[in-house]
């Protein structure tokens, strides 16, 4: 088993989880979704904080077989990704 972690900022855990379903996860609880060999944790972080501005930050905890957790991470950054970023 492998683990990766990520930190994603500026989307809320809600939708990074609705991300994870749509591609092949089932979520089990508000922090957690499990697919076909992986297992996501979604934790809410707190804010970052640059100036006046204020970015909310979610860690994403991956579990599972290396050869499982490539194609997922691709479509995962796929759906994250946002322009300008």
């Amino acid at each position: 088993m492998t683990q990766q972690i990520e930190e994603i900022h500026a989307i809320p855990l809600w939708l990074l989880r609705e991300y994870l379903e749509e591609i092949g996860g089932t979520a089990v609880s508000d922090t957690r979704v499990e697919g076909d060999g992986w297992t996501a944790v979604l934790m809410k972080l707190e804010p970052r904080q640059v100036g006046s501005l204020r970015v909310g930050q979610v860690k994403v905890e991956f579990t599972g077989e290396p050869d499982t957790l490539g194609p997922l991470q691709i479509r995962f950054s796929q759906k994250t990704m946002r322009a300008g970023a």
